[in-house]
């Protein structure tokens, strides 16, 4: 069932993956002024894809990128105004869900200072930053140097790896089994490939349309057309060729964006990702539920209608077959035209470009010509075919409530990009409630629409039917609560996200675990209770470790497992909190540069990779109160395989 959800609500995931290089380079250079006024020059490379974020962001996306001068307290110089940067770019980001400004290729920020010792000749300074492509993050802290005298400075970011680690290194850990710190491997990761997901997602969309008044009736219908040649072969030729012609104009439905994508690659997200858009997908999907209430019917011009058809009668051959398909198109697009879409838009917003959305013109082609060829191979199997009727109007609103409910989705894109408040989590689901129950209602035939002559009949399927969506409706409810942030799980990825809520945060660790954001406390109290650790290398702005905790952590057996079984020791590299100065150390890189260790991001970095040797996340290693490791360590993946490794652990442990 979690699977359709997300079929439909086109929510593709990526993966997190390690760097040996950074994707930002820098270059810095000094412009004199004056005698004693100077301009810090600070030059950005971008590779190809990347974002480096500006300084300047809202609350709820990426780190700001941040000046630190470092040795401005010796009174040898001072700031003249803010540190100023070059044009930059303020877009919908797809890894934040958010508006966000950035740059490409290449940037620069200045800064001007002003000398107060002549004899000052170097500044110093680091310059904390995140940069991320559309799949993955990463977090980085350069340390910057200028020359007064003019002469530029390539600064390289070496591998936190290549630090020297020794006995000596408080940070370094006694690990046992490092073997399988060896042996992990990547292949239970998510992929990014979604191609059979949209084709899965477009098959979807036609097997609806199909059970439509508009569609449904026709095909015993346009079969007889085939049933009725004078050899078996040929219209068995016919039939497929039918068919395949089906396929065909739909998806040349998708082939003008391919033209419109050539010209801006980027321009099919754009459309998705502007909030103004996304009110209007919104209209849209309304616009499209009230059509399947009834109230009025989406159509193609009769006298367009009329002329297709009468040319799939005058024309003979396999022209004369394409008009027949074509005819189907366009009559039965009042209730085509809504899933068709949603399709569209669900394509077209899911990140994704011209490609994938003819994948997911085939997938609806297909379904909607497999019937009619078939059954045109097949004429017997018609008698199998259950009866139009009643039914089929009551499927038709049952689309247009789902149609009402994905609306909402879009308005909700919208209030998060600009910070509306007006959809948050609870009141989203709250909507997605209502909606629910006024289903359930109207399938027991408590009300009708104005287009329906009688009620819906009270039968035993309406009522399994009305009981079902009453039973998703109470499934919801635990949600619209203060504590109800672990509920509904089957929408998680759907709903806004758990932090944009009605109700405060009252606890910083992830589902209100008892977790620890220092290792050595959290090791100390494994070994008080004798329980493995559960060590989570993360990040506030990790997009991918907030999918962690919504999507697979929320699961029942997930949460007991970590909950019943587990110390929870959540590392944040990202975190620039500046550490005690007892426990603020230097550490030096085998080029013989010193690494700087402030802040608690820092520390948990540095952590991470002298003992485990990797520089992503999310990252989730299981140990004893020993440092044992319990198994190969595991980065994002899939719940199944997320649980199966916690009970593999546990088995270890034990």
């Amino acid at each position: 069932m979690k699977n359709i959800f997300s079929l439909f609500f086109s929510f593709f995931l990526f993966i997190n993956i390690g760097f040996s290089q950074d994707p930002v380079s820098f270059t810095t250079k000094v412009n004199t002024i004056s005698k004693t006024q100077y301009e810090l020059i600070i030059s950005s490379k971008i590779d190809s894809n990347w974002r480096l974020y500006s300084q300047f962001l809202t609350e709820g996306g990426a780190l700001p990128t941040e000046f630190i001068f470092k040795n401005i307290s010796n009174d040898s110089y001072i700031l003249i105004g803010n540190t100023i940067e070059s044009e930059s770019i303020t877009k919908f980001d797809p890894i934040f869900n958010l508006d966000q400004t950035y740059f490409i290729d290449s940037n620069t920020f200045k800064q001007v200072i002003e000398v107060k010792d002549l004899n000052f000749d170097k500044v110093f300074a680091t310059i904390a930053y995140q940069a991320c492509d559309d799949a993955v993050c990463i977090f980085r802290e350069s340390d910057l140097v200028f020359n007064l005298d003019g002469s530029s400075e390539i600064i390289l970011n070496e591998d936190l790896t290549a630090l020297v680690s020794d006995d000596s290194n408080p940070l370094v850990i006694d690990l046992k089994n490092k073997e399988l710190l060896e042996n992990y491997s990547e292949e239970n990761n998510i992929s990014g490939n979604n191609y059979f997901d949209l084709l899965i997602l477009g098959f979807l969309g036609g097997l609806l349309a199909l059970l439509t008044p508009c569609v449904f009736p026709m095909i015993p219908l346009t079969v007889s057309f085939f049933t009725n040649k004078k050899t078996q072969s040929s219209s068995s030729f016919n039939a497929i060729l039918y068919g395949l012609f089906i396929v065909f104009i739909y998806l040349f439905l998708s082939i003008p964006f391919h033209f419109v994508e050539s010209l801006d690659p980027e321009i099919l997200n754009s459309i998705s990702t502007n909030a103004w858009l996304n009110v209007f997908f919104f209209i849209v999907f309304i616009i499209f539920a009230f059509s399947f209430f009834g109230f009025y019917e989406i159509t193609i011009p009769s006298s367009w209608i009329n002329s297709i058809d009468s040319k799939s009668n005058s024309i003979g051959g396999f022209i004369g077959i394409f008009f027949m398909a074509l005819t189907l198109v366009l009559v039965s697009f009042s209730c085509t035209g809504p899933i068709l879409g949603s399709l569209l838009v669900g394509s077209i917003s899911s990140q994704g470009g011209a490609l994938q959305l003819s994948i997911g013109m085939l997938g609806f082609g297909i379904a909607l010509a497999l019937p009619f060829t078939v059954f045109a191979l097949f004429p017997n199997m018609l008698k199998s075919l259950p009866k139009s009727g009643r039914w089929m109007n009551t499927f038709k609103i049952i689309l247009g409530f789902l149609e009402l409910g994905f609306a909402f989705k879009f308005l909700s894109n919208a209030d998060l990009v600009e910070h509306w408040g007006l959809i948050k989590r609870e009141i989203f689901i709250a909507i997605w409630v209502i909606i629910s129950i006024l289903l359930s209602l109207y399938l027991i035939g408590v009300y009708k629409f104005p287009n329906e002559s009688h009620v819906v009949q009270r039968s035993k399927f309406n009522m399994l039917l009305s009981l079902s969506f009453l039973s998703f409706a109470i499934y919801l409810s635990p949600a619209l609560l203060p504590n109800g942030s672990n509920s509904a799980r089957l929408l998680s990825g759907f709903t806004p996200p758990s932090f944009y809520s009605i109700y405060p945060k009252s606890n910083d660790c992830p589902l209100g675990f008892n977790c620890f954001k220092d290792f050595d406390k959290g090791l100390q109290h494994a070994k008080e209770i004798n329980k493995p650790i559960l060590l989570d290398f993360t990040g506030w702005a990790c997009v991918n470790c907030r999918r962690v905790e919504e999507n697979i952590w929320t699961d029942p057996v997930v949460f007991d497992l970590i909950n019943n079984n587990f110390v929870l020791i959540s590392l944040y590299v990202d975190d620039r909190k500046e550490l005690e100065k007892v426990n603020q150390l230097d550490l030096k890189y085998k080029s013989g540069k010193i690494k700087e260790i402030r802040t608690i991001g820092d520390k948990s970095a540095t952590f991470q990779a002298l003992n485990f040797k990797s520089a992503s996340q999310p990252y989730y290693v299981l140990l004893d109160p020993n440092l044992k490791i319990l198994n190969s360590p595991i980065q994002y993946t899939t719940k199944d395989v997320y649980q199966a490794w916690l009970k593999e652990g546990l088995k270890a442990f034990k």
